[in-house]
């Protein structure tokens, strides 16, 4: 009789299990390290807006620090890593950086080991004293005030650029720059000399050889009607007045010249011991132009000298109404008038000084 075989079931070993789950086990957990990774990279990590500035002495720690201090990022865990992966400590570049909200920890990275910093708008605007420009330019770069002060007393420099120390700012034409917060001193002062040569194109130096004067010449004459009057509407007929002087000899005689003779732009009523001032920026006591502008006078400013009305004022005095307005004369008999209604209106107002 034949004896059928027995059917046999397939079994694997115990220590074959033990693989599967060992493997299985690692794929997992693989697999929750790479999503943990992908997270780190390219997960939202920037919580809000945030400047970052790097100066040339910041080392990685600093930077980290700050971020932790001022919690810019969701996880500093993901930031420190990916910064490790991608050596942004050994590629760290000074700059201002705009961090965005929602940012991933690589286009973070990216942007900073990159050294693609957003430019600033550089503005300065009512400027008078070489002080007042230093201190406002250099709240939006690297270069402090004093370095910028001292482009004024590198007189080799000033003199290659075609200046004297006293018409030097007159390269500086209040405008707004757009610049890197990593921009020095000596960058500031090149991008203003270019600055400078564009806005004197072929048309503005025509006009002014027309006048017979250079465009440091226009920008002290502007400086002076920019002084004068707050009234933009009235700059071109303030500016057809000193024009008329200078080609009649007349000394400009303008009160602006003698404040900033004295120093002190505070004054409401210029005296006749403010009119003996010795200075060669007293326009009472020596005629032509002062050596240089009592400001840094705006664009408008400037163009209105090259533009000029032309009419036949020599004389000019505050209006009695305080309007800001003036009071214009051809002869002297008639700006004594002007004067004399001034004079009572200061009187009135209990203004002597």
């Amino acid at each position: 009789m034949a004896i059928e075989p027995k059917s046999r079931t397939m079994t694997f070993p115990r220590v074959g299990k033990f693989i599967i789950i060992f493997f299985a086990a690692a794929f997992i957990i693989v697999g929750v390290r790479a999503y943990q990774l992908y997270q780190y990279v390219f997960q939202p990590n920037v919580l809000s807006d945030y400047v970052m500035l790097i100066k040339d002495d910041d080392t990685f720690k600093t930077v980290s620090n700050r971020l932790e201090t001022d919690m810019v990022l969701t996880s500093m865990k993901a930031f420190k890593w990916v910064s490790k992966k991608k050596k942004f400590a050994d590629n760290m570049r000074p700059g201002r950086y705009e961090l965005k909200k929602g940012m991933s920890t690589n286009e973070l990275v990216n942007m900073l080991r990159s050294g693609a910093q957003q430019p600033v708008n550089i503005t300065f605007n009512n400027v008078r004293f070489k002080e007042e420009l230093a201190g406002k330019v250099s709240k939006y770069i690297k270069a402090d005030s004093l370095s910028i002060l001292n482009l004024f007393s590198d007189e080799e420099q000033i003199k290659e650029w075609g200046f004297t120390t006293e018409t030097f700012r007159a390269m500086f034409i209040p405008n707004t720059y757009e610049m890197y917060w990593t921009t020095s001193a000596q960058d500031f002062a090149e991008r203003m000399h270019t600055e400078f040569q564009k806005f004197w194109n072929e048309e503005r130096i025509a006009k002014a050889e027309l006048l017979n004067i250079s465009p440091a010449e226009v920008s002290i004459i502007a400086s002076i009607v920019q002084s004068e009057t707050i009234k933009k509407d009235e700059l071109p007929r303030v500016a057809g007045l000193y024009i008329n002087r200078l080609k009649k000899g007349i000394a400009l005689q303008a009160d602006p010249t003698v404040k900033y003779a004295v120093g002190d732009f505070s004054i409401k009523r210029v005296l006749n011991k403010h009119l003996e001032i010795e200075s060669p920026y007293n326009t009472y006591k020596y005629a032509g132009l002062p050596p240089g502008p009592i400001c840094f006078p705006t664009i408008q400013a400037i163009d209105a000298v090259l533009n000029y009305e032309n009419h036949q004022y020599v004389y000019m005095c505050a209006k009695e109404d305080f309007s800001g307005y003036h009071n214009f004369a051809k002869t002297l008999r008639q700006h004594n008038k002007n004067a004399e209604m001034y004079r009572e209106a200061l009187n009135d107002r209990k203004i002597f000084k």
